[in-house]
């Protein structure tokens, strides 16, 4: 469970999160312990940006002054970044390439599950294409547009290939196919905050 730091300098650093860690504390004292507080124990000023589900591993990036946390949280939110993921996902598509485009919300009753809601959802567009194809399961590439919370998982169930090892969405035969959610945080491109100079960052997929 350890953190591999990619990139550091006066504005931003850029890790790795482990799979099975929190990016921010959760309530209660068992779960306080997550990639946030860890990174500050080496930037002491850090400051989270974005995040990604405890079960997901893969690129975060973290302001390290108020400036450069403020940019990076407009370039998310005005969806200036670059995102992409890997994933193993149950079965295999009929097509070889696809979007999902299907509103999201929490789903209340069974929090902090999410659900698609044709009435009530956030608009969520996600772009996947097949990598790699195996005997009952597949490798693919993800691009979200938007950045809803499960919003990966979720369209991946909706579609009907739910990624394996989701504890949450997968059905049981995909859950019981992989020890871990199989996805990946593998792509990040951002503008640095400070310089405009685009940054690209890449994260070998563990699985």
């Amino acid at each position: 469970m350890s953190i591999e730091f990619l990139y550091q300098d006066e504005a931003v650093v850029v890790v790795t999160k482990p799979a099975e860690l929190l990016s921010v504390p959760g309530k209660g004292p068992e779960k306080q312990d997550c990639l946030w507080k860890r990174v500050q124990q080496q930037c002491p000023t850090a400051r989270i940006v974005h995040r990604l589900d405890f079960a997901t591993s893969g690129l975060m990036v973290l302001g390290l002054t108020a400036d450069s946390h403020r940019e990076l949280s407009r370039q998310f939110q005005q969806r200036e970044t670059s995102k992409r993921y890997q994933a193993v996902i149950h079965g295999i598509p009929t097509q070889s390439t696809g979007s999902v485009e299907l509103p999201l919300r929490c789903d209340w009753e069974r929090r902090p599950l999410q659900m698609v809601d044709h009435e009530q959802g956030k608009h969520a567009l996600t772009h996947w294409e097949i990598i790699e194809e195996m005997t009952d399961r597949c490798r693919v590439l993800l691009h979200p547009i938007t950045g809803r919370s499960h919003q990966l998982r979720v369209h991946m169930q909706a579609m009907g290939h739910p990624i394996l090892g989701d504890y949450f969405y997968a059905c049981d035969e995909a859950l019981n196919k992989a020890d871990r959610l199989l996805l990946h945080s593998d792509r990040l491109g951002f503008k640095h905050p400070t310089t405009g100079i685009e940054m690209n960052f890449s994260s070998e997929c563990p699985f």
